[in-house]
């Protein structure tokens, strides 16, 4: 299709996208992580919204309420690669009583729309379906096919999300080859007067770990040189305080040479053998942040269970931690764990998934800087790898090569990264409407 067949996107698309946000936000599809969560009520609403679009969505669950939407849109060039683009529908909890609007109201003040999920990520489910109903009504195909999947589950383990879409519904995203979803294209404001675009081409991998210590159980006022509690309190210390070498990526590699470039760094070569990364991140100023959580592997204790009584010495104590590996940093992180937890404390991962790469050379991320440069002429667009994850980790065993893209333009001063599970999480209106515009250009030119 030629440019100007496209066409604009039109006002009613631009009021369905705040909508749709604000709707979706009202319904309530808080995942606490004890398989509770009911997505169903919100996944019915996108799959009615689809329909009227002349869309043919699915549903599907494995547990039931935790439901998963897919679609089909077929483009015009039957030999091309589908397009993946996928949303969840859960949230994380809220503590209305911490907020200034209420979590769950959707209200929309002062041209902003208030609640959980309006960042992470009903704002992008709402862009996606106002795009694809923008199609509809003016007769616009994409070139390639694209795949709509709306899941259950991604704030926990996706068992009952992508992992159940990738392992029992593969038939569904056949011919798919990359994908885009959250964490990706949204306003960075520097310190420097820099306006940056990061668009995730890379995802660190998930080691959630539980450990056990073992020692002897006992009266609390006898001597115990073999008390659980403080066993588990060395290794969780030692755990904590641990300094991961340096592990750098082609994504990160590449996202430090373009940061280095835009702050006019000439002398930091990340592919030299001598590369002191933590000097350049100290020159980067408040860009660092974009990179610094993920030159290296991390593992944070977040979590302490021992005892049950105050003057009684368990035989045992548990505690969890929040692992993150770098692609290729598998071997060094379990065996730094053995090390760091000793003889005394054993530890097992909960829950654990792939560390993901994508190339910053290819047409699809070519064709995303395009699009956001194409909106916001002053946008310096650089690659840059997620420190958590998100579904593409499930969908990767697909072989879907997976970008953290959904665009919005925010104003100075807006803390995009501090609302993702933060208090008052909120998005202005003007930045869906820039995002649904960068979509609509983008998905109708990869």
């Amino acid at each position: 299709m030629a440019e100007q067949q496209h066409g604009p996107v039109d006002d009613r698309a631009l009021d369905e996208v705040v909508r749709f946000t604000s709707d979706l936000i009202r319904i309530d599809t808080t995942n606490h992580g004890d398989g509770a969560c009911r997505e169903r009520p919100a996944a019915e609403y996108v799959a009615e919204a689809l329909a009227e679009a002349g869309l043919e969505p699915t549903l599907l669950e494995r547990t039931e309420g935790r439901t998963n939407v897919v679609a089909r849109i077929e483009g015009t060039d039957p030999s091309a690669d589908a397009l993946l683009v996928h949303g969840h529908l859960d949230v994380v909890p809220a503590e209305p009583a911490d907020w200034t609007v209420h979590p769950f109201s959707g209200e929309v003040r002062d041209g902003v729309v208030w609640g959980r999920g309006a960042i992470d990520m009903k704002n992008m489910d709402a862009m996606v379906l106002a795009t694809v109903r923008r199609w509809a009504r003016d007769g616009v195909l994409p070139r390639r096919d694209i795949v709509l999947a709306f899941t259950a589950d991604e704030e926990a383990s996706a068992e009952d999300g992508s992992g159940f879409l990738a392992d029992r519904h593969a038939a569904l995203f056949e011919g798919c080859t990359e994908g885009i979803s959250e964490s990706g294209a949204f306003s960075f404001h520097t310190d420097t007067g820099l306006h940056l675009y990061p668009v995730a081409a890379g995802e660190r991998g998930t080691a959630w770990l539980r450990l056990t210590a073992h020692g002897r159980a006992g009266h609390g006022s006898k001597v115990n040189r073999a008390n659980a509690v403080t066993r588990l309190a060395a290794a969780v210390t030692r755990i904590g305080e641990h300094r991961w070498p340096v592990r750098l990526t082609p994504t990160v590699r590449a996202a430090l040479r373009e940061l280095a470039a835009l702050h006019g760094i000439t002398d930091a070569d990340p592919g030299a053998p001598d590369f002191d990364v933590d000097a350049l991140l100290a020159r980067l100023g408040t860009a660092a942040a974009l990179v610094e959580p993920t030159v290296r592997n991390s593992a944070n204790p977040t979590m302490l269970d021992a005892g049950y009584k105050v003057n009684v010495i368990p035989g045992s104590a548990g505690a969890q931690v929040d692992g993150r590996v770098v692609p290729g940093g598998e071997d060094e992180f379990r065996a730094t764990l053995d090390r760091l937890t000793g003889p005394d404390v054993s530890w097992e991962t909960t829950h654990g998934e792939v560390a993901l790469q994508a190339p910053v050379d290819s047409p699809a991320f070519a064709g995303m800087r395009a699009a956001l440069e194409h909106f916001d002429p002053d946008a310096h667009v650089v690659p840059y790898c997620m420190s958590g994850g998100t579904d593409a980790k499930q969908f990767s065993r697909l072989g879907i090569t997976g970008y953290g893209f959904s665009p919005l333009k925010l104003p100075q001063g807006f803390d995009y990264q501090a609302l993702f599970h933060g208090v008052d999480e909120r998005v202005p209106v003007d930045a869906l409407h820039f995002g649904v515009r960068v979509l609509d250009h983008f998905l109708l030119r990869a």
